[in-house]
């Protein structure tokens, strides 16, 4: 069964603060293997159209500072659409939550309680939010980019 991406999956809601000069773009786009030379792949990303279950995405959240000064303490939030499971980001900074963006820490030391009330270790499929804290200002002009992936459930 195809699934529609829904204008709410193209444009994830994104959140930042503690920087009003800071513009933020999001995109997200399929990962595909395509045809290439001598018979081999080559992996390209696409704006999303139709999407099934399986198919990868990757979110890019791009920033700039818009203002004539540093912007300190930047945190970018990142909700998880709910027809995606988390796949993991390679930014050292990211945490995400496993309950609605109550808490966030690495997924490692995340835990979950089950129905039962026993608690396991979470799962990339139980992401909830991505979220980035900036540490280092961001220099008034520069821009930067965050990315996460997920797979389409």
């Amino acid at each position: 069964m195809r699934i529609l991406i829904l204008l709410f999956l193209l444009l994830s809601p994104v959140s930042g603060h503690a920087a009003d000069a800071v513009a933020l773009d999001s995109s997200v786009f399929v990962e595909r293997e395509v045809p290439a030379a001598g018979g081999k792949t080559k992996i390209v990303l696409e704006e999303p159209k139709v999407v099934i279950p399986g198919d990868r995405l990757v979110f890019i959240l791009q920033y700039r500072n818009t203002g004539t000064q540093s912007a300190k303490d930047f945190v970018v939030t990142n909700p998880m659409p709910a027809p995606v499971a988390y796949q993991g980001t390679s930014d050292t900074v990211a945490q995400v939550s496993v309950d609605g963006g109550k808490t966030f820490a690495p997924l490692a030391s995340l835990k979950v309680r089950e129905t039962d009330g026993t608690e396991r270790a979470a799962r990339p499929e139980d992401v909830t939010h991505v979220r980035w804290v900036l540490r280092e200002p961001i220099a008034a002009g520069a821009q930067g980019k965050l990315s996460f992936r997920g797979v389409v459930r």
